[in-house]
């Protein structure tokens, strides 16, 4: 499980999660600079510990290095909220907590995703007022 990023890190990952292609220090300097004053030398050295930690995989282009990222933001997330609920002592209610937590949008996108990778013995109930329709005869059902 990864660590979570810092704040300066996930400043540089989320530049590079969002660019989606080989990044070099000037370009995410120039654009962390619209935010704050930062120097070159802290924006190679973050890349270079990202680097060092598996985040991005970099390629030496003349002087420069180039940083592309190795995993997606969905992936990293994903590996986050895993880590959390593991190390409750009651995954269950740690699970009903977060629910509850969740917006009407999260709830969707929670409805969405169980959709798409339909956990075996879990129904997702359509929500009110939708129309859900019928399985054909024969499919998913043994007679």
């Amino acid at each position: 499980m990864p660590r979570p990023l810092g704040e300066l890190e996930d400043a540089v990952m989320s530049r590079v999660w969002e660019w989606n292609r080989p990044v070099t220090v000037r370009e995410v300097l120039e654009d962390l600079r619209r935010e704050r004053s930062i120097a070159y030398t802290t924006v190679m050295t973050v890349l270079d510990n990202l680097h060092q930690k598996g985040w991005v995989r970099r390629e030496q282009e003349g002087r420069a290095y180039r940083y592309e990222a190795i995993s997606t933001r969905a992936a990293y997330s994903a590996a986050l909220m895993n880590d959390a609920w593991s190390e409750s002592d009651n995954a269950a209610a740690a699970l009903v907590a977060f629910f509850g937590m969740m917006s009407a949008e999260q709830t969707e996108a929670l409805r969405d995703a169980l959709r798409v990778v339909d956990v075996a013995g879990v129904q997702v109930a359509a929500p009110e007022g939708e129309v859900v329709a019928p399985e054909a005869e024969g499919e998913g059902s043994q007679r």
